[in-house]
C-alpha cells in the first residue's frame, strides 16, 4: 500500500502538531497536543486521529465516533515513534529514515484497522 507522510504541520508557537498519512483510498490526520513551551523539552500530553477520504470526508468509528484517543501502551509506543522521528539522528540522515517512518506508519495502520471498518 502507497502513503505519502506529512509530518509536524505546525503554526509557530503552537502546542498542537498535526501529522498526516495520505493512503492510496483514504488518510489518517493525527493532532498532538504538547504540555509545557514548545521550545523548550515539550511533553506530549495526548494524541487523537481520525480516519477521511480522500474528499476530506470524516470517516465514523466502531462505535460511531469520530476520532479516536491514543491512550495506554500505544500511547507510550506513540511517543517512542515520535520521538525518533524528531531526532538528531533522523533529521540528519543518521539513521535509515524509511524504515523509522514505515514503523510510525505501521504502527499508526495498525490503530486504524483496530478502531474503523474500511470498506
Amino acid at each position: 500500500m502507497n502513503y505519502t507522510l506529512e509530518l509536524n504541520t505546525q503554526e509557530r508557537g503552537s502546542n498542537v502538531v498535526f501529522n498526516t498519512i495520505v493512503f492510496d483510498s483514504f488518510k489518517v490526520n493525527i493532532v498532538e497536543r504538547y504540555v509545557g513551551r514548545m521550545g523548550f523539552n515539550p511533553k506530549l500530553g495526548h494524541v487523537l486521529f481520525k480516519v477521511r477520504t480522500l474528499n476530506d470526508d470524516i470517516i465514523t468509528t466502531r462505535d460511531g465516533h469520530l476520532r479516536t484517543k491514543v491512550k495506554d501502551d500505544n500511547f507510550e509506543t506513540y511517543q517512542k515513534l515520535t520521538q525518533v522521528l524528531n531526532s538528531y539522528d533522523y533529521k540528519n540522515k543518521l539513521i535509515n529514515r524509511k524504515d523509522a517512518e514505515q514503523d510510525y506508519v505501521h504502527f499508526i495502520l495498525g490503530l486504524v484497522i483496530v478502531n474503523y471498518e474500511l470498506n
